[in-house]
């Protein structure tokens, strides 16, 4: 396991000292924020594709391969999917807006007073996201080595912790591509087929297992549908990936770039779903589907290249943890702190360093994730509260501000109002792993943001006519410090 270990901590190593190069680079709030919306195509669709495929991606797609067969592709599928869904429909307005969190956009497109309610819940949601990516450091350290779960946390949330922190999202931004290069190699290039070898190939595996493991539908069409409301329509929503399309050089690479990460993701989607349905054959009687993952790297893979495998998985994880915990001080500092210390503080009293004030709130909300993902144990619970709240609180008045100019100020918060207590008091009296929440929470959010908006009077002309102007790049209010090469 020598070798293994030092793979390990060679890429410990870098993700550091990329973050230390990342400081020296991030000198202004856009470059802090959105690496100074500067990406080109190449950078832009590997960050994109590692911030989407997580540790629950991953581990978790295997898992779902293992008990389901090719049918556990569709989580990561659905993924995909609402990637490609929204590089296509939506990415380009969304990046000439020029704005840096969601509630931003909102409040461009109502004319204010959005801001805040919808911030708190694209903060639980952020929050959230990043203490499900902080709890699986548990387990890939308990695998490389004997970790108790709350040293493993510490250790991997420490480090995401500290690069994030010192460079935002440059930092975050250069050690996302090498976390996409470390996954495809370890993940498809290396564990796909060694898995399928062992298992004796294509012919054994069917011999082997059961008729429904090679049913694309056999996962479920309830459970199908499930994911295509969480997970689809929350890749078109959320602030974690809504932040790296602003990242983007133009309109092109943010719709082209996206598309191509898009795809990427439904391979790998198929690519877990096999690997899960190899560890089946190999190993039909784990106690837990989420094992099948940890068993196969462990037993089946030569030293080095068991270490580059858990580095994949070590860094599925890092690059949605890092992501989530940016989006996550974002909008606690830009949506939420900002505002409420514009209230206490004198008109005229607004200087302070952005780039140092949006570097500690990622030190704060850092530490808040590392307590959290201490505190939690279900995995499985916190992604589905994060997407719920996001789901049913924000869906509708986005796509409505997007789509709708009818849609008012009034509906928007009615709707965030009406589908987020929905979904609470949903996910209390049915569990939290109940479709109710967001089957019920986004039919009563639409039924608000409707009736509300038609009830109230339509949104004044100015801030409409503002608002097409931005969403034509007519505007664009914040500007780069320093120019440099934009990366390819």
């Amino acid at each position: 396991m020598a070798v293994d270990y030092a793979v390990i901590a060679v890429y410990l190593a870098g993700m550091l000292a990329m973050g230390w190069w990342g400081m020296r680079r991030a000198r202004s709030k856009s470059e802090f924020l959105v690496a100074g919306r500067r990406l080109g195509p190449a950078m832009y669709s590997g960050t994109m594709a590692a911030i989407v495929l997580g540790g629950a991606s991953t581990i978790g797609g295997v898992g779902l391969g293992y008990q389901y067969g090719l049918s556990g592709a569709w989580m990561v599928f659905t993924i995909g999917l609402g990637l490609l869904a929204l590089s296509v429909f939506f990415s380009a307005r969304i990046a000439r807006l020029k704005v840096y969190t969601v509630s931003e956009m909102l409040d461009l497109r109502y004319g204010g007073r959005a801001g805040v309610i919808s911030g708190l819940v694209m903060w639980a949601y952020t929050l959230m996201l990043a203490v499900t990516s902080t709890i699986a450091y548990a387990t890939i350290f308990d695998v490389l080595f004997d970790m108790n779960r709350t040293v493993a946390i510490v250790l991997g949330g420490s480090i995401v912790v500290a690069y994030s922190t010192l460079g935002g999202m440059w930092s975050i931004t250069l050690t996302d591509m090498v976390q996409f290069v470390v996954k495809t190699i370890g993940v498809l290039l290396l564990l796909l087929p060694i898995a399928v070898v062992r298992a004796g190939g294509f012919a054994e595996m069917k011999a082997k297992l059961p008729t429904e493991y090679f049913d694309p539908l056999g996962i479920g069409g309830e459970t199908i549908f499930t994911y295509v409301l969480i997970y689809t329509f929350g890749m078109l929503i959320g602030q974690d990936i809504w932040q790296r399309v602003f990242t983007a050089r133009g309109d092109r690479t943010a719709k082209w770039g996206g598309t191509v990460a898009g795809t990427y993701c439904l391979v790998y989607a198929l690519a877990g779903a096999v690997i899960g349905t190899a560890a089946k054959v190999l190993y039909p009687n784990l106690a837990s589907a989420d094992d099948a993952f940890a068993t196969i790297v462990k037993d089946e893979l030569p030293v080095g290249v068991r270490g580059l495998v858990l580095a994949a998985a070590l860094a599925a994880v890092m690059s949605t943890s890092s992501g989530a915990l940016i989006a996550c001080a974002t909008v606690a500092n830009n949506d939420i702190w900002s505002r409420l210390r514009g209230m206490v503080r004198p008109a005229g009293d607004t200087e302070h360093d952005e780039v140092k004030g949006n570097r500690l709130f990622i030190l704060l909300m850092g530490v808040a994730v590392i307590v959290t993902a201490i505190a939690l144990n279900n995995v499985v619970e916190a992604l589905t509260v994060a997407y719920n709240l996001l789901v049913g609180g924000l869906l509708v008045p986005i796509l409505g501000g997007l789509l709708w100019k009818r849609g008012t100020v009034q509906g928007a918060l009615a709707s965030v109002a009406v589908g987020g207590v929905a979904v609470i008091v949903l996910m209390a009296t049915h569990g939290i792993l109940a479709n109710e929440p967001v089957y019920y929470g986004l039919p009563a959010s639409l039924a608000a943001y409707l009736a509300v908006s038609l009830a109230t009077p339509p949104t004044a002309p100015a801030v409409l006519a503002a608002w097409r102007a931005r969403l034509a790049g007519q505007e664009a209010p914040d500007t780069v410090s320093t120019p440099v090469p934009a990366p390819q």
